[in-house]
């Protein structure tokens, strides 16, 4: 069976030739692998990467470079799928790492009868500083990041609404489409939703596993929680049954908290003390959760301020996407037709 590995990369010079010698390593028959890799008018030298990696590898049965002028993410794997000529295609994020047995394990399971197939991705780091690894612990904890399937390790195979790095019989794109290209973030939802919707099973192997890398710093990390609540806001126009209702749960910690503090500046200080409580109370408690099996240091106090920090970045973008949406959401529908190639 030929499979495409699609990669999408946008100055991921550091990242992505890590990932590329990963695919050299797979176990999967090579000739039988076509790689696409899609730059989105990088800046770095991530288009250089791409071209040694298909200079120095001609085992494969092919290394095809193509470019995403739109720069989305959407667009990027649009890109690749049009691009690509594999019976099976499956999706690598650039800051990705994998297995020398990802691509076979894959493989299996579409063999087997499956149609969609994904398993976990934990997070990883690049560099095991200290600090990296606070913030390592922090987007690992189910308090941090969500409870998705496919952001920790389960030992139950089973059938899913969403996977992250996918592996797709090429026949699921013929039916439902590309990705919706007015989305950001939320592509993968929308595009699963269809899937779902078109009576295909999404199924979820704890034996495939991929890792991702978390980013290194605080900063980048509320930029990226931001981005994705805002994504959250902006998709409830579009696709609310997309999105399951744990996506809004920052949003609800934001709207209760500003509504505490009004009611404690009319001197109805109970509500917002009440707050406070519940959710110090249990953002302690998952910390120590969090920390419990790991090698103890000093900096793993902050990690109460870090969840804070972060749950309050994703409910902020969440209330921009939610008041914007209106405004924007007519241009936001997707097109099966149009995203076709």
């Amino acid at each position: 069976m030929r499979v495409s590995v699609c990669i999408v990369a946008y100055n991921e010079e550091r990242t992505l030739p890590l990932l590329l010698s990963d695919i050299k390593k797979q176990t999967y028959e090579h000739k039988k692998i076509e790689i696409v890799l899609v730059d989105s008018m990088s800046t770095d030298q991530t288009r250089e990467a791409m071209n040694l990696f298909k200079k120095e590898n001609n085992e494969f049965e092919n290394v095809l470079i193509r470019e995403n002028p739109k720069k989305k993410q959407a667009s990027g794997w649009n890109v690749a799928i049009a691009s690509s000529s594999g019976d099976v295609i499956i999706r690598i994020d650039a800051h990705a790492r994998i297995p020398e047995d990802f691509v076979q394990k894959n493989i299996k399971n579409i063999e087997d009868g499956e149609f969609v197939v994904g398993g976990p991705r934990p997070n990883t780091v690049d560099q095991p500083t200290a600090w990296k690894e606070i913030l390592l612990l922090a987007e690992s904890s189910m308090f941090g990041s969500g409870i998705a399937s496919f952001r920790r390790k389960s030992s139950e195979k089973k059938y899913v609404k969403s996977v992250f790095h996918g592996a797709y019989r090429r026949e699921v794109f013929e039916k439902v489409g590309g990705f919706n290209e007015n989305l950001g973030r939320t592509e993968d939802n929308e595009l699963h939703y269809r899937i779902r919707k078109a009576g295909y099973k999404i199924c979820y192997d704890p034996e495939i596993i991929s890792y991702q890398f978390v980013r290194g710093t605080l900063k980048q990390m509320m930029k990226q929680k931001y981005g994705n609540g805002y994504w959250i806001g902006l998709t409830t126009g579009v696709c609310p049954e997309c999105l399951s209702i744990y996506y809004f749960v920052p949003f609800s910690f934001l709207i209760a908290l500003l509504g505490s503090m009004l009611l404690c500046g009319m001197k109805k200080p109970v509500p917002f003390v009440l707050l406070n409580v519940m959710y110090w109370g249990t953002n302690i408690l998952m910390t120590f959760g969090s920390v419990k099996n790991e090698k103890k240091q000093i900096g793993q106090v902050l990690l109460p301020i870090i969840f804070f920090l972060l749950h309050i970045a994703y409910g902020v973008g969440t209330l921009v996407g939610l008041i914007q949406m209106p405004f924007k959401r007519k241009g936001m529908f997707h097109s099966k037709e149009g995203d076709r190639r």
